[in-house]
């Protein structure tokens, strides 16, 4: 009986494909992360949450890529990880985490998965002509952004909400920029064990930022809630996640590996009503709607362009 289980259950596996699964994973499970967050942020600050979990999803990363005896960078390969560590785990990760303190785990996802407008107009600076669909794209994504925060005028007039607004759209900027520099300098070596060493790379540059700062505080004060925000964003966040989405992107067309872009602010939008009672209302079930539909034209228009 235990046998054939096991062999209906690898059946399964394999007709639906172990790249689909990891979609799946990845959809969901990055959506859940922000709520993660914004739990930890509640009892400590933001960059130190981010310090912690980047500086152990690392090590976890170094020490086992090292057992493995896996080859070190070379040469400008350092460069190229350094860069990314700053512009994708310092400041894209540190600031969305940071602002997640001041404003909802849903809206701080929604406003994350807007990167790609940022994409398009790195490109058009550097000479790239902004496609009509594109353009579309923006205008209906920037419309769906107004119908959300109708029901957050009056958050406008706050100072911590503005802040966190500001905090959570610079981060959507720098990983855009991540993004590209990736697909122009990408490293030759193994993309787990770069992935690690940005993430210890950008936990001591965060370290020091943060004790220069004096914002942080002592180990020992840290609330267990927040320990436990961090070791699922640990573990589910920065290692299982990461490497589903590796995985994806090395096995599936890129239309496929980028459905999480659309999913994620709705995981986090409903679990966040559910878990925390956030505001969750019609006008802004329409406002996500319309931005994700913006969304997908100016992925479609990236695409195309690629194809071209």
């Amino acid at each position: 009986m235990k046998a054939k289980i096991q062999n209906a259950f690898s059946g399964k596996i394999e007709a639906i494909g172990l790249p689909i699964l990891a979609v799946c994973w990845v959809s969901f499970f990055w959506g859940t992360t922000w709520l993660a967050s914004k739990e930890g942020v509640k009892h400590m600050p933001g960059l130190q949450l981010a310090t912690i979990r980047q500086f152990l999803g690392g090590i976890l990363y170094i020490v086992y890529f090292i057992l493995k005896k896996e080859p070190w960078p070379k040469g400008k390969q350092w460069r190229t990880i350094l860069v990314l560590a700053i512009l994708n785990f310092a400041l894209s990760n540190g600031l969305s985490t940071w602002g997640v303190k001041y404003i909802s785990s849903g809206l701080g996802a929604i406003i994350s998965a807007i990167f790609p407008i940022w994409i398009i107009m790195i490109n058009f600076f550097h000479g790239e002509r902004i496609a009509k669909l594109a353009i579309t794209g923006i205008l209906i994504c920037f419309g769906g952004i107004c119908i959300i925060f109708i029901d957050h005028l009056g958050d406008f007039f706050k100072a911590d909400f503005q802040f966190g607004i500001i905090l959570t759209i610079v981060s959507t900027i720098t990983w855009a920029f991540g993004i590209l520099h990736t697909k122009k300098k990408a490293a030759s070596f193994n993309p787990y064990f770069s992935l690690g060493l940005q993430m210890f790379i950008s936990s001591i540059i965060l370290l020091v930022i943060t004790e220069a700062s004096g914002t942080n505080i002592p180990l020992s004060e840290i609330p267990s809630e927040s320990w436990f925000s961090i070791g699922y964003l640990v573990v589910i966040g920065s290692v299982l996640t990461f490497i589903a989405f590796i995985y994806s992107l090395q096995h599936l067309p890129t239309e496929i590996s980028s459905i999480y872009v659309y999913i994620n602010p709705i995981v986090a939008m409903v679990l966040g009503a559910i878990i925390f009672g956030e505001s969750l209302t019609s006008a802004i079930a329409v406002g996500v709607v319309v931005t994700l539909i913006g969304l997908y034209l100016v992925n479609k228009s990236i695409r195309k362009t690629k194809v071209k």
